[in-house]
């Protein structure tokens, strides 16, 4: 469930981080009114609590997915919520490229495709990285989340068994295992990024 929304929202976070840097003034292809309204979606994307989301695209969710509970279910509030907060991430990473290098290559005669690809996302490889790491912990978060929906995940198991049914020795079993799961990512993360920042 995680895993399937993180690549979801890595590929729809990142093209919309993209297209913020583009139509920004002084960008490759500035358009201030798609710039406000790609920017208004996003901060109004950030700005619902997970757990309203989760309810209020229940309709969207079964036209999906055709049911509103279980680990399928849970892929849709997940990636939705979770889009706008990476976008915003990977528009700051992109905007920490050195302008420098992309007037370079313009002089150089690089087409807009080729700035993206072969300047802007390798420059900023780091902070995307960085930027992904933080939103796969999120995502965690949220799942837990989604278990008060019937969502599945520990979320469910921790809410089902350690809370409706009192078995604290679940709930703690559940925590321990969110825990050293957010630690082995955030790891993980961290040396992929210090080995992009070395390159």
């Amino acid at each position: 469930m995680v895993w399937v929304s993180a690549v979801l929202t890595a590929l729809g976070g990142l093209l919309l981080g993209v297209l913020l840097i583009l139509t920004d003034r002084g960008g490759l292809a500035p358009c201030v009114p798609v710039n406000r309204v790609l920017g208004l979606v996003v901060n109004v994307g950030r700005s619902l609590p997970f757990i309203i989301l989760m309810v209020a695209v229940l309709p969207l969710t079964r036209a999906v997915v055709g049911t509103t509970i279980g680990t399928e279910a849970a892929i849709v509030p997940l990636t939705i919520g979770a889009i706008p907060f990476f976008a915003r991430l990977a528009e700051t990473a992109l905007r920490e490229v050195d302008p420098g290098v992309v007037a370079a290559a313009r002089a150089m005669g690089a087409s807009r495709g080729q700035i993206v690809g072969k300047v802007l996302l390798r420059e900023a490889r780091p902070g995307l990285v960085a930027g992904l790491t933080v939103t796969v912990i999120t995502l965690i978060g949220y799942s837990a989340m989604a278990g008060a929906i019937g969502g599945g995940g520990l979320g469910d198991l921790a809410i089902r068994y350690g809370y409706q049914r009192f078995e604290t020795g679940t709930m703690i079993a559940c925590v321990a295992v969110l825990v050293v799961l957010v630690q082995v990512i955030q790891m993980l993360g961290d040396l992929l990024v210090r080995r992009l920042s070395h390159k």
